[in-house]
């Protein structure tokens, strides 16, 4: 099932209800509901082009859209190795992160979907947010 034509938008709009959870959101006033939704479309933007980049420009480097820390944190966590010299393609490091959220990957599964991938890509965050506060506290000790 592709990504063309009018279909993005359910994709788009179910990253923000489900995914984000704008519609839970009680943030009081109209100017912070603005700031979030500012956030949240930007999220939900990220996740739509993941899906769709990772399915029809697989052979990318993943650095077109994933920065060092993020990709080679995903590596580190999956694989319990270095990271690669050269950044892997685009469509493995989406299966991977989606992996990280749930996503089986077996024969007949498919691409992924923007729900493996948001909740892949929130525990990536924390991957990465580890990797840096670990580099910092070595870096440190020296």
């Amino acid at each position: 099932m592709g990504i063309a034509g009018a279909g993005w938008r359910k994709f788009f709009f179910r990253i923000l209800k489900s995914g984000c959870r704008v519609e839970a959101l009680q943030l009081g006033t109209l100017e912070r509901l603005e700031r979030a939704l500012v956030i949240y479309l930007i999220i939900a933007w990220r996740i739509l082009h993941l899906v769709t980049w990772g399915r029809h420009c697989p052979n990318l480097p993943c650095e077109v859209v994933f920065d060092p820390e993020e990709w080679q944190a995903a590596w580190i966590v999956a694989h319990r190795t270095k990271p690669p010299e050269t950044p892997p393609p685009l469509s493995q490091m989406v299966r991977l992160i989606a992996g990280f959220g749930g996503f089986l990957d077996r024969k007949g599964d498919g691409h992924p979907g923007p729900k493996t991938l948001w909740e892949g890509l929130q525990r990536v965050q924390m991957f990465a947010l580890g990797v840096t506060a670990a580099k910092a506290a070595y870096a440190s000790d020296g």
